[in-house]
């Protein structure tokens, strides 16, 4: 049976393949592949897989982010605050009402990490 099952995998740059690799799988928690010659990484805990290319512009990481929406978002939270992860902002309810908490990579990308609280869910649809 052929898997039909569409995916969106962002695509972040890096300024550096070692140091993204050593952030994403040291500091939180992803397996890590390196492919061409140190060029391109693919970071993955699942359901969320990221991929990195090489670049020297710090402009383009400053200015890119992802955003990983679901249940287990409060769990990853958790255990982030509890690793000391740096740059990892608050977990709260937004003014757009998604609970939400975000970090900051090494070069500038930025993570969002959101669901919709439960007092909300009746309130919102996003499937």
């Amino acid at each position: 049976m052929a898997d039909d099952r569409l995916e969106t995998i962002p695509i972040l740059p890096s300024l550096n393949i070692g140091e993204t690799r050593g952030f994403y799988a040291g500091t939180l928690g992803f397996d890590t592949s390196i492919y061409g010659a140190e060029g391109y990484l693919i970071a993955r805990r699942r359901p969320i897989e990221i991929h990195f290319w090489l670049t020297d512009d710090a402009h383009l990481c400053h200015n890119t982010a992802l955003y990983v929406r679901g249940g287990g978002v409060d769990a990853l939270y958790e255990e982030f605050r509890a690793a000391g992860v740096p740059r990892l902002g608050p977990y709260e309810i937004k003014p757009w009402g998604m609970k939400e908490f975000h970090i900051i990579d090494p070069h500038g990308n930025l993570l969002r990490f959101g669901l919709i609280p439960p007092e909300a869910a009746g309130e919102r649809d996003l499937s």
